[in-house]
């Protein structure tokens, strides 16, 4: 016989949350459960068992596949999946619509590995972790070939789920793409198209614009905890940090770059938790990496969104002893550290995939991993080959990226994708993934992977992507790409015969520069003035008033 004796719920943090549950040998005749110790508990309520189902007090072998259903009269429609160890047994409780499912391992209302479990029981909403690499070229992780520098925690999320070729972002620097990565559209509609610089040269009114709604927002709203670990870079006052823009927790710096190894080298741009500076003594990316175990552990018994961005492999090139040991046949030392940087990132991920393994989340994590634009070569080495061009350029270099997702039991493994996908579609396709809707006032600019990547939809996901970066802009349709490039006339490529971009084909199809044209113009008019001024244009503006 089996019975539930005492469950405690915390109401404090949605979704709901199970504190203990202790089972006895014998029936519980009265049924029901103690709700006393939660806060705002409504004390005990009487469990009656639902029309259709088992009743509490059946043995174990009468319930086999089946689950104990109880109607919870006036209690708040929710919906949770939160699984438990006690001395005894696993078991897992279903919180839904008025009614508590207690499903238990071993005793025939919870299935052992082989048998299935009643079909209406609805499974956990997917946790939700994106991993920003920064300043990653485009031949630094690759889908296919040589890897230069191994990065073998990386490539398990590339071996496990999809790497795409052709994978974007919507501006060829750090803070624009962040702002479209978060909020799902083109960040030019509400004017965040430049990097502020550092926060003592930012303009006054910095910041991803409130009217935005972020993929924090969103996943807050559905029940998930929501933490940010690393580089924020959206904005510098208090109305513009994480704990505004939807995230529970905030580990890291609010600035565009860092030192990893001296943590108040900037008194403008230190490292905080929340809202209170902290000192940190650790290497940063390790750091970083320490931090999102942490609030996965934290957070394991309920979906999280964790938003895990790594300035790492940003200037300044700065690595301790034990990374730079690794590579000693590297004899160009900015190489080399370069190398000691990535592999340091890596080592870290792997923590955190190691994290979500040890506590069997992997099969429920929808996981990305993207660079927020190209390299910097000349700056760190890091590399676009054989793209051309570098950060802060919208040629191929600038723009294309190390892009992948996995999402085991749900997304193909080891797959290659071809077709054009951006950074935008990362909201549309975790949103959707939560049990989210899209609707909204600012209509989303990306879409939902999933049916593409599984195969269900053959097509590609977008017919068109489009930039704008102040005087250069491109547009990219099908296989032929055009673009401004700097001081230059507009340029043609098709992509397809020639993702290098060496050849110009302007002159050739004229036509087709013109169609386009128009086309990048019609989108340009939906677009918001820059809110700032880029930061070329500040910090020349600063040295001229230095020399005055």
């Amino acid at each position: 016989m089996l019975a539930a004796q005492k469950l405690v719920i915390n109401k404090t943090r949605q979704p709901l949350a199970a504190r203990r549950c202790d089972f006895a040998k014998t029936c519980d005749e009265t049924n029901k459960v103690d709700l006393s110790k939660s806060a705002d508990a409504p004390g005990l309520v009487d469990l009656r068992p639902t029309k259709n189902r088992v009743s509490p007090a059946v043995s174990s072998s009468e319930t086999a596949g089946q689950a104990v259903v109880f109607r919870i009269e006036g209690f708040p429609e929710q919906r949770s999946l939160v699984r438990h160890e006690t001395q005894m047994r696993n078991f897992h409780l279903l919180i839904e619509s008025g009614m508590i499912t207690i499903l238990v391992a071993g005793s025939g209302l919870w299935p052992l590995a082989g048998q299935s479990v009643a079909a209406d029981a609805p499974a956990r909403k997917p946790n939700i972790l994106v991993i920003v690499a920064d300043d990653l070229g485009y031949a630094e992780v690759v889908c296919q070939g040589a890897q230069p520098i191994p990065t073998p925690r990386i490539h398990s999320i590339r071996d496990g789920g999809v790497c795409f070729t052709n994978g974007y972002v919507t501006c060829p620097v750090c803070s624009p793409t962040r702002a479209g990565l978060l909020t799902g559209r083109y960040q030019q509609r509400f004017g965040h198209e430049f990097n502020p610089g550092p926060a003592a040269q930012a303009s006054d009114n910095f910041g991803l614009p409130l009217t935005e709604i972020t993929l924090a927002d969103r996943l807050k709203q559905l029940g998930y905890a929501t933490g940010i670990v690393g580089k924020w870079h959206l904005g510098y006052k208090e109305e513009f940090r994480p704990g505004r823009r939807g995230f529970d927790e905030f580990f890291g710096f609010l600035g565009g770059a860092h030192s990893y190894v001296d943590s108040g080298a900037d008194r403008n741009n230190l490292i905080y938790r929340d809202n209170h500076r902290v000192e940190e003594k650790s290497y940063l990316t390790d750091a970083f990496g320490r931090e999102a175990v942490s609030f996965i552990d934290r957070h394991k018994q309920q979906p999280f969104f964790l938003y895990l961005a790594f300035n790492s492999v940003h200037a300044p090139l700065q690595a301790p002893d034990k990374y730079l040991n690794r590579f000693p046949e590297i004899k160009d030392e900015k190489r080399r550290t370069f190398a000691a940087m990535l592999s340091a990132m890596d080592d870290n991920i792997g923590a955190v995939l190691d994290k979500l393994q040890q506590e069997e989340l992997d099969e429920q994590t929808l996981m990305f991993f993207i660079s927020d634009n190209g390299g910097p070569t000349p700056q760190t080495t890091s590399g676009n080959d054989p793209l051309h061009g570098f950060k802060a350029q919208v040629w191929e270099g600038g723009i294309r990226v190390p892009y992948m997702v996995k999402w085991k039991g749900h997304l193909p493994a080891g797959k290659v994708y071809q077709q054009p996908v951006a950074s935008l579609d990362i909201l549309p396709t975790a949103v959707t993934a939560a049990g989210g809707t899209l609707a909204g006032d600012h209509p989303l600019d990306g879409v939902d992977l999933t049916a593409y990547l599984t195969g269900q939809n053959s097509k590609s996901p977008h017919d068109t992507l489009y930039w704008r970066f102040g005087p250069q802009w491109a547009i990219r349709k099908g296989d032929f790409k055009l673009l401004q490039p700097p001081r230059a006339a507009v340029q043609l490529f098709n992509l397809a015969e020639d993702f290098g971009e060496q050849h110009d084909l302007s002159a050739q199809k004229p036509e087709l520069v013109k169609e386009l044209e128009k086309a990048w113009k019609e989108w340009d008019s939906q677009l918001a003035p820059p809110r700032w001024k880029a930061q070329q244009a500040r910090a020349a503006r600063a040295r001229q008033r230095a020399a005055r």
